[in-house]
């Protein structure tokens, strides 16, 4: 009786063991697929494509102007971005003494730093940034008028039509900008340029008054823009985000 008591109170035990043994099992691996089911947080990167709404709206209701400007950036990290513009324009200038017409196309390069703290998934912007911009056009004078100290007498309009090619400029631009996602990929945004000329090839018996891609030159180097744009971002790629809280916690 002893020996029988004996044996059943040791299989009650082992069997005891072994549940609690195979519970705690079942809690590591609910554990484990709790914590795989967790998906890590992503950021994305890609190319952003859009063009200049001002130009496009501006060639419908100004006559002596017709210009074009694509822009684009591409995301490298999570703050800094490479960006490109590329674009032509027509414009014809009536001053006071003068009436000429520049053509011409032009490319800018450089780079974007975002200051604005995204939400996840989100690639909104608020940045600066600079430029290299480089442009090639020729400048035909329409006619013009000499000056006369006396203003009494009417000022004899002067055609002319000569025309200079091959010239061309460059110049740094410092730019402030906002970007915002008004819908699923798609960007609005506006920035404010301040142009230097670094270089600039005057014609003989002329001036580069008007450059494409770098506006009024204002009878010096300096010069200022602005843009208003719409563009599209396509995602190419992802990379997961560190928890940084977690990181410091463990440190």
């Amino acid at each position: 009786m002893k020996s029988t008591f004996k044996y059943t109170f040791s299989f009650c035990l082992l069997l005891c063991s072994f549940l609690v043994t195979a519970q705690k099992t079942i809690v590591k691996d609910s554990t484990v697929i709790k914590k795989d089911s967790i998906k890590p947080k992503t950021e994305r990167y890609g190319l952003r494509l859009g063009v200049d709404l001002f130009k496009v709206s501006r060639s419908f209701y100004d006559k002596n102007y017709k210009g074009l400007e694509f822009v684009g950036d591409f995301k490298f990290s999570r703050k800094h971005y490479l960006a490109a513009e590329i674009g032509n324009e027509n414009k014809t200038v009536e001053d006071n003494q003068l009436n000429f017409t520049t053509k011409g196309t032009y490319f800018k390069v450089g780079f974007d730093y975002n200051s604005y703290e995204n939400w996840l998934g989100m690639n909104n912007m608020l940045y600066v940034g600079m430029r290299y911009g480089a442009s090639s056009f020729s400048q035909t004078l329409n006619n013009y008028s000499i000056y006369y100290a006396n203003n009494y007498f009417p000022k004899p309009i002067i055609e002319s039509g000569e025309k200079f090619d091959g010239l061309s400029a460059q110049w740094i631009e410092v730019i402030a900008g906002v970007k915002a996602e008004i819908y699923t990929n798609l960007y609005i945004g506006f920035s404010f340029r301040m142009n230097n000329l670094i270089t600039n090839k005057v014609p003989e018996n002329f001036d580069n008054l008007y450059i494409p891609g770098f506006n009024r030159t204002y009878g010096g180097n300096f010069g200022a823009g602005f843009n208003y744009t719409v563009s599209y971002f396509v995602p190419l790629y992802k990379t997961i985000l560190k928890n940084k809280v977690k990181e410091k916690s463990k440190k």
